[in-house]
């Protein structure tokens, strides 16, 4: 073996050792446990609420006790029992809305960005449109043309997020069809689709992947906004914007708003954790600073 290709197997060993490391920084650690810790109570939620999130009781705005943990509210119910199942509801339909507007975001970019011509020029004309108007504000018009409802929100807030997506793909899968790679497959007879799905778009996979994980986040903190202002999830579900919304109401009664506001938070900030630790691991002049960092 050459000196030259021992020092690159040495350096791509480095590399991928710097990557693994970045799992063990402090803020994806945070990031990962306690986006564990909601997706264990989503799933477990039935099994270790304590109480009925929807059975009303005469303990009217009983504060947090060993009885209640989080408290009551005005209808008598466990705050802490409604937080558990408003996991149930907030993140999965947050990972649905995601894959949803990516989906569709990166079809339609990745098509824009191979093809060219009026297909581009629809695409993002469309994605302009969008971007014009601000995202809750568009978001609302749409759930209030439809009717409130979660199904409504979660359509709405597909229409204003998969832009972001088209206009990321689009600008990548420009770059990658410039590469030998893709040459090379058209060369050999590929046809376009195929080119497109199989050497273009895994190779954009990277980026789109981490806008994903940080539009968590934003997708609960929507879908949270709309059932705030009463556009959303509809009572009595268990849902945390609007518990946020009901305490707000009372605001004298601090636990009723207090602690979903703090389960939006945790979530949120979590999922930009995880986004921010996976753009680290899959850049490569992140990783490369890294590399060098250390010698």
């Amino acid at each position: 073996m050459s000196v030259l290709s021992l020092g690159g197997l040495l350096r791509g060993t480095r590399l991928a050792g710097s990557t693994r490391s970045v799992w063990l920084q402090p803020l994806a650690v945070v990031g990962m446990a306690v986006a564990a810790v909601w997706f264990l109570a989503a799933v477990l939620s039935p099994w270790i609420a304590p109480h009925d999130p929807l059975a009303q009781t005469t303990n009217l705005f009983q504060p947090p006790s060993g009885a209640h943990l989080f408290g009551t509210d005005e209808l008598g119910r466990d705050v802490f029992s409604r937080v558990l199942w408003g996991a149930r509801l907030s993140i999965p339909v947050a990972v649905l809305l995601v894959v949803l507007a990516l989906t569709i975001g990166s079809t339609v970019g990745g098509i824009a960005g191979y093809f060219g011509g009026w297909a581009d020029e629809v695409v993002m004309r469309v994605a302009d449109l969008v971007f014009a108007f601000p995202t809750i504000i568009l978001a609302m018009a749409v759930v209030a043309a439809l009717g409130p409802g979660i199904t409504h929100a979660v359509l709405a807030i597909v229409i204003v997020a998969w832009p972001a997506y088209a206009r990321v793909v689009r600008g990548l899968v420009r770059t990658a069809i410039q590469s030998d790679y893709v040459s090379a497959a058209r060369l050999l007879g590929g046809s376009s689709f195929r080119a497109l799905a199989v050497d273009v778009l895994p190779n954009v996979a990277g980026p789109v992947l981490v806008l994903a994980t940080l539009d968590m986040g934003t997708a609960i903190l929507l879908l949270s906004g709309l059932s705030f202002l009463g556009l959303g999830a509809q009572p009595p579900t268990p849902e945390w914007g609007s518990m946020v919304a009901t305490g707000a109401q009372h605001f004298d009664r601090w636990w009723m708003g207090t602690f979903p506001g703090l389960a939006i938070l945790t979530v949120v900030l979590a999922f930009n954790f995880l986004g921010d630790s996976l753009r680290d691991a899959l850049d490569p002049r992140t990783a490369w600073r890294r590399v060098g960092g250390d010698e």
